[in-house]
């Protein structure tokens, strides 16, 4: 969701408590003295750690390249009309760049055209923007920044292969039904694991942990020879990780999830989730940043970018946990070549 002019330098960012002062949806500005542009952010639901994390790449980068940020956030990760309305606010104000994190493809479209009529830079991280009904209205993104779903639930899948030699029956817990980060990742598991493990069904738990926990506890009741769940996000990992030691049956059941929040790491290191194929919100909204601090420079946006995964495992948790919200490997970053840095 990034790509076009400077920015003025930014309040200094103290992360956990510009965080918490973001419940409301709307964090305010980072602002500082000189310089021309504003960006403005719009991103899921700060009722998850995984967009605190973004919100947080997004406004530390601000402060380092001295720019003005209003970050304004979706009520929760459901709340697309809400979410919608904010975008269509910020329309109408006076920011360059806009960065853009959907919750689901097309409940952005109405402003994202807006922006596109206005000759603003769309920068769209995280979740894509139906590429179709962008086209449709002509609000193509100039860059797209995101994990890709497909190859990390691959990996997923690779990761529980090793863990489950012997093969055995697994589910998957998504998000939101139709919802196309959600599909990749079960996709990308149920191609990694065809042939060698039994996918028994796929179930939607919202996003939401207690829905998690609730759709695990009736997956092992209705398959009591289950030996693994694939789950889409952390959040819901961590409440099918309390379905599954309620039921007595810690290390018996597998547990994989994706995301990387540092609840989930450490329950990675405590032996309560197997492992976590951890992409990186904070590099994401990072990324952004300086994709809007490039395209002000007149620099022309690479139109995919993808944004660094690792695996976690008991192995290396320690090492994921020291440099979180960070990756803890190298990465690509383009926009930080194309900013001389």
């Amino acid at each position: 969701m990034y790509g076009k002019p400077l920015y003025r330098g930014a309040a200094a960012v103290a992360a956990l408590s510009l965080l918490a002062a973001c419940g409301s949806g709307d964090s305010g500005g980072t602002t500082a003295a000189g310089g021309e542009t504003k960006v403005a952010a719009v991103i899921k639901g700060l009722d998850n750690p995984f967009f605190q994390s973004m919100e947080q790449g997004i406004k530390e980068q601000a402060q380092t390249s001295g720019t003005e940020v209003t970050v304004q956030a979706a009520n929760s990760i459901t709340d697309t009309t809400g979410q919608a309305d904010k975008l269509t606010g910020l329309a109408g104000q006076d920011f360059s760049c806009y960065i853009v994190n959907p919750i689901s493809g097309t409940n952005l479209i109405q402003g994202i055209a807006q922006l596109a009529a206005k000759k603003k830079t769309i920068v769209n991280i995280d979740s894509p923007v139906d590429a179709a009904a962008a086209k449709a209205t002509n609000a193509t993104p100039a860059t797209y920044i995101g994990t890709n779903n497909t190859s990390a639930g691959q990996k997923a899948g690779e990761q529980m292969l090793t863990l489950l030699p012997g093969g055995g029956k697994v589910a998957a817990i998504g998000g939101i039904a139709g919802d196309v980060t959600s599909g990749a990742r079960v996709d990308g598991f149920s191609q990694a694991i065809t042939g060698k493990l039994e996918l028994v069904q796929t179930v939607a738990a919202n996003w939401e942990r207690q829905e998690a926990l609730t759709q695990a506890t009736n997956l092992m009741r209705a398959q009591p020879d289950l030996k693994g769940f694939f789950v889409a996000n952390d959040d819901m990992g961590l409440g099918v990780a309390r379905a599954v030691a309620t039921a007595g049956k810690s290390g018996q059941i597998k547990i994989i999830s994706v995301d990387g929040i540092k609840d989930a790491l450490t329950a990675v290191k405590n032996g309560e989730v197997d492992a976590v194929v951890a992409q990186y919100p904070y590099a994401i909204g990072l990324m952004g940043m300086r994709a809007c601090q490039a395209a002000a420079k007149g620099a022309t946006l690479p139109a995919n970018v993808e944004a660094p995964v690792e695996v976690v495992t008991k192995e290396n948790a320690d090492q994921a946990l020291a440099a979180t919200p960070k990756p803890f490997g190298a990465y690509d970053d383009p926009f930080k070549t194309l900013l001389g840095n």
